[in-house]
């Protein structure tokens, strides 16, 4: 049995411990704003947790990836990241708030779904954070003379 079946990665391991409260709390979110805004309520709350998905799950695919970049390059791709998601949810917020309805799709039960979601999500991603053991190399302390 090799060391990668055995040990997941900590990437996999953050991935599992942010989507178990995110989907639970997307869950919950999901029936509350059926049962409270109904159709449009469904809709707006399914929407935020597909943001909030894609949103976090380029950031682990990122810090997957960059995992043996050296720190300029795993900077710059971080920035790189950071900026395009922004744009990105920028971009597609005014297309939502352009070309959809707010019959069809209930802005204030996404915007409250994805902050909910969000925090859930960095919750799980924190919690399993401290649970990892990583031992990171420090650098050789200098001796006097």
């Amino acid at each position: 049995m090799t060391s990668n079946q055995s040990n997941p990665s900590n990437e996999a391991q953050l991935l599992r411990g942010a989507l178990t409260p995110t989907f639970i709390v997307g869950i919950i979110a999901i029936g509350f704003s059926i049962f409270m805004k109904g159709t449009s309520g469904f809709f707006g709350a399914l929407l935020a947790q597909a943001v909030v998905l894609i949103y976090f799950l380029v950031h682990i695919f990122v810090s997957k990836i960059s995992r043996n970049l050296d720190p300029m390059s795993t900077m710059a791709l971080a920035m790189f990241s950071y900026f395009a998601k922004f744009m990105l949810l920028g971009a597609f917020l005014w297309a939502l708030t352009r070309y959809t309805s707010r019959s069809s799709i209930d802005r204030t039960t996404f915007g409250v779904t994805a902050i909910a979601l969000t925090f859930a999500w960095l919750g799980g991603e924190i919690a399993s954070y401290l649970k990892l053991k990583t031992h990171l190399p420090l650098p050789h302390e200098q001796q006097p003379n």
